[in-house]
């Protein structure tokens, strides 16, 4: 069946392929090493040889202005997103933040303030989660201020969980409220870092990820990539204040972890957390179950090319 693009006589942009089909396409036909542990398809690469007891994870992010954040916004709020976001996906694979790169691209007319301010949020951000700022790139754009982080960090091998590790049968658990990215979440959210260091210390998790696009998008990529079905309880989803089922699911940007772990040890689990994270919620929002994989849900997350 041709495509919309097709039928129109157009090329077909990256809008018809969309952000997942894009990555895929971009992708095909690159080398790889020996020592590549996990690459594209999770929320950060994994380096290191298979007898090595840690592991190195590397991810990079963007935030661009007019599409992450308003013009007018607090720079200070914006470099801790910067940073946060790519330790939010270390975070998701067990491990721990260590060395960041920060490029910039900004007008010649950005003020120096600005500028100052938008670095004052970054090391915020390194000092509350022991990141070494150890150099970076700064040129001129002619458009929006876009910031650059790569980060790297690392994982005992043993504890490095993967989004492709679910089973059928596991429980689904998420932490946190979800929905609400639009009134301002998704500049003043903390990565969980902690919460995911204790979590891999205690349990046998399977499979996690952060919540970047929504649980929307990201529950069945979870899911796809440990060849699952699920169930999803939506009458269990943890709301935040004021918003609505489908903005809970969808909104996206939330940064909270959704995992998988044996349903044996939920029990114990809701027993534990609250102890250890009183003042954080963690809800079982599924399962995983037997059969083919849903690639998403009629109401999906966020997308990059589909929200022009």
């Amino acid at each position: 069946m041709k495509s919309t693009a097709q039928k129109a006589g157009r090329p077909r942009t990256v809008a018809d392929f969309g952000e997942n089909r894009l990555i895929t396409d971009l992708m095909r036909g690159f080398p790889t090493r020996r020592d590549v542990r996990a690459g594209v398809g999770d929320d950060c690469a994994v380096i290191g040889s298979a007898r090595d007891p840690q592991w190195r994870l590397f991810k990079t992010d963007s935030v661009i202005e007019s599409v992450h954040f308003v013009p007018e916004e607090d720079l200070r709020r914006v470099g801790w997103k910067a940073l946060c976001r790519p330790i939010s996906d270390i975070a998701a694979m067990g491990g721990v933040p260590e060395h960041a790169l920060v490029t910039l691209a900004a007008p010649a007319t950005m003020a120096v303030t600005r500028a100052r301010a938008l670095y004052a949020g970054i090391r915020r951000a390194a000092l509350a989660f022991k990141v070494a700022v150890v150099g970076g790139e700064t040129s001129r754009s002619p458009g929006p201020i876009f910031i650059s982080i790569a980060l790297m960090g690392s994982v005992e091998s043993h504890r490095c969980i993967r989004r492709s590790g679910g089973k059928a049968g596991d429980a689904l658990f998420v932490t946190g409220w979800l929905g609400g990215s639009a009134a301002g979440r998704h500049l003043d959210f903390h990565p969980r870092v902690t919460e995911a260091r204790w979590l891999t210390g205690h349990f046998k998790v399977h499979a996690m990820m952060d919540l970047s696009d929504g649980l929307a998008s990201d529950l069945p990529r979870l899911a796809s990539a440990s060849a699952c079905h699920f169930a999803l309880w939506k009458d269990q989803l943890p709301k935040s204040k004021g918003c609505t089922t489908g903005e809970a699911l969808s909104d996206g940007e939330d940064y909270e972890l959704l995992f998988a772990l044996p349903l044996r040890d939920a029990a114990m689990l809701q027993e534990q957390w609250p102890r250890a994270f009183p003042k954080l919620p963690l809800t079982q929002v599924g399962v995983l179950l037997p059969g083919p994989p849903i690639p998403t849900l009629p109401l999906s997350g966020y997308d990059h090319f589909a929200h022009g």
